[in-house]
This record gives C-alpha cells, sequence and structure tokens, in this order.
C-alpha cells in the first residue's frame, strides 16, 4: 500500500529510526495489530496508526489508535492518512484521555519549514533525550487554564493596577482590571495596534539543526510532492 511505503519513508529516511531493528511493523496488541510501534534503546516511544489516503482521519479511528496506545501503555499516537498527521498524547485517567498536540498536512508545500518544526520532536536524535517530555510540558504550560492562572495572579493583576493609575491618573479596582483581562482574551486582537511597553526586539535565533535535517530529508524524498519545492525566504542549507 502506498501509505505504507510513505511511511516507511516518514520513520527511516526523515525521522532516521532504523528499519526493523526500530521500526515494528504489525505489532500484536491483545489479539490485533497496530500498524508501527516505534522504539530506541530499549523504550518504546510512539506507534502509528495507518489509513488509507482516500480516507478522511475520523474519531473512530482515534479511538482506535488510542485503545492500541492504551492496552499497550504507549503514551503517545501518530495518526495518519499519509496526507495528513496527527500526533497525540495518551492519558491513563479513568477513562482514558487522548490530547492532540499537533496536526500537519503534509500536501501544504508553504508550511514545510512550520511542519518541519513539528516532526522534529519525533527525529530520533531528539526522542532518545527525552524530546518528548518537553514537547508535553509546552503544550501543558500553553495550555488554557496554565495561562489564566499566571495572567489572574495578584502579581499580575497589581501591576496592571499600578502601571494604569501611573499612566492613566485613575484607581482601578480588582474586578475591573479580571474584567479587561477577560475581555483581552476572548476578544480577537488586532497585533499591529498594540504597542508594547519596553519592547525591544530580538534578533531571531538561526534554524534549529534537527529541524533542518527534517527540511532536508521531506525535500529529497516522497514526503514532498513537489521535488523543486523551495522554502521560501528561508535557507535550509
Amino acid at each position: 500500500m502506498w501509505t505504507n511505503s510513505l511511511l516507511n519513508e516518514l520513520l527511516s529516511e526523515v525521522l532516521c529510526f532504523q528499519p526493523i531493528e526500530e521500526i515494528k511493523t504489525e505489532y500484536m496488541i491483545r489479539g490485533t495489530y497496530a500498524d508501527y510501534v516505534v522504539q530506541a534503546k530499549g523504550d518504546r516511544h510512539f506507534l502509528v496508526e495507518v489509513k488509507a489516503l482516500s480516507l478522511n482521519l475520523s474519531d473512530k479511528h482515534l479511538r482506535q489508535t488510542i485503545n492500541y496506545g492504551a492496552n499497550e501503555g504507549i503514551e503517545w499516537a501518530l495518526l495518519t492518512n499519509g496526507k495528513d498527521i496527527q500526533f497525540y498524547k495518551i492519558l491513563f485517567n479513568k477513562p482514558i484521555e487522548s490530547k492532540l498536540i499537533f496536526k500537519i498536512d503534509l500536501s501544504d508545500t508553504a508550511k514545510l519549514k512550520e511542519n518541519a518544526e513539528w516532526l522534529q520532536h519525533l527525529h530520533r536524535e531528539e526522542v532518545v533525550k527525552k524530546s518528548l517530555d518537553l514537547l508535553w510540558n509546552k503544550f501543558m504550560a500553553l495550555e488554557t487554564y496554565t495561562i489564566a492562572g499566571l495572567l489572574f495572579n495578584n502579581t499580575v493583576i497589581n501591576f496592571l493596577k499600578r502601571e494604569l493609575k501611573r499612566k492613566f491618573k485613575s484607581k482601578f479596582e480588582e474586578k475591573e482590571i479580571k474584567e479587561a483581562l477577560t475581555n483581552v482574551i476572548c476578544t480577537s486582537v488586532n497585533w499591529e495596534k498594540v504597542k508594547i511597553i519596553g519592547s525591544r526586539k530580538v534578533k531571531p535565533k538561526d534554524d534549529d539543526k534537527v529541524i533542518v535535517k527534517v527540511s532536508k530529508a521531506m525535500i529529497a524524498t516522497t514526503m514532498n510532492p513537489n521535488p523543486v519545492v523551495e522554502l521560501t525566504g528561508e535557507d535550509i542549507s
């Protein structure tokens, strides 16, 4: 099946896992088979469930994938039809839950670099250095209730009260500040109109070496539907 061939190339050529030794196909789990389980240095890092390119990924496919991981104690799962990739964290709660960490469309060549930035977390070089734990920590840090807890912290509220009083010569109650923060959170903001006080431009860092590796591999293989595509404005040499 073409989808499986593409996934073999993704796992081995782009993400650099060793065929057979680290990429286990038709992995038996309680009398049924997961398409792939990816392991390295004795640890099973994530499983992969592959659907036909002609199928849209559905909740039914997700439940099947999460059940495989839950039954085998594997915390991470990748679901794909060869074009769309969805990557999940499995939470061993009662009942079992899952969190979508990222999803990408491999056919969108305009997002090649962005896709590579996500896939670099699955690169063997990064996975063995616990990149998935770092990815989960970042996901949890940016969840709604984590950010809300920080924004509505007394330190932030008091800072805003002081700054607003200094700038507008008026006192503001805590309730007013919280209501204003809620409006900011719930309203779409045109950031071009926002003046950040005390901000300064930061020189962007060079591309991470693993992102560059993944980008080059995606261009060089059938992961890239257009072999002559280039990253507009980006240099991955």
